[in-house]
């Protein structure tokens, strides 16, 4: 059997803490098919961040020459920094059949699924505001203010999750990724990306 298969962008996104960057990761490395779009931001790396490889980390003056230039697929401004995905990335690399995923913020995923309709959304919860609280205090990155900022943020991105197609809680995180692996899985056998050539013999 001959077949051929479109790229799919897959947009990840939920509120600091909820676990994406796990769940993302163990799908990329289970499936080397897909490619992750690194985005660009203002705010400075934290311990253990690499540039060009989690982030690409640039000045206020680069990201806005680059917004100039039409350079980002979306932006948006997140707990004071501003993040954007560079588009010809991520164009070249669907229009070559790879599929693309995106770990954005609400803002942001909300403006893909405007410009780029077929893509696939998922969002991200975490079972509680208080396990999401442990979570981002344990993290040991943030001062006490940013924490608090960023649990506001999560309740008002929370109510933004019907806009998404699919929906993962990250309560068993076994259970949340064999979940989201079977998402993709599935969207990749869609008709308007598969397509499988049945022969005579």
């Amino acid at each position: 059997m001959r077949e051929a298969r479109k790229g799919m962008l897959l947009v990840i996104s939920g509120p600091s803490g909820a676990g994406k960057g796990t769940l993302y990761n163990r799908v990329l490395a289970a499936d080397p098919t897909i490619t992750f779009s690194v985005s660009y931001t203002t705010r400075g790396p934290r311990p253990g961040e690499v540039d060009g490889k989690d982030y690409c980390f640039v000045t206020e003056e680069q990201f806005r020459q680059m917004l100039d230039r039409d350079g980002f697929l979306e932006h948006a401004d997140v707990h004071g920094h501003l993040y954007g995905t560079p588009r010809q990335p991520v164009l070249d690399a669907l229009e070559a059949g790879r599929s693309v995923m995106l770990d954005i913020d609400p803002q942001g995923a909300l403006q893909v699924m405007e410009k780029m309709p077929d893509c696939v959304s998922v969002f991200i919860l975490p079972p509680s505001f208080a396990e999401l609280r442990r979570r981002l205090t344990g993290r040991g990155t943030e001062k006490p203010e940013e924490i608090e900022r960023r649990l506001r943020n999560a309740r008002g991105e929370v109510q933004l999750m019907g806009k998404y197609q699919y929906l993962v809680v990250n309560d068993d995180l076994e259970v949340a990724y064999r979940t989201l692996q079977g998402i993709v899985d599935a969207e990749k056998q869609r008709s308007s990306r598969y397509f499988p050539v049945v022969e005579e013999e």
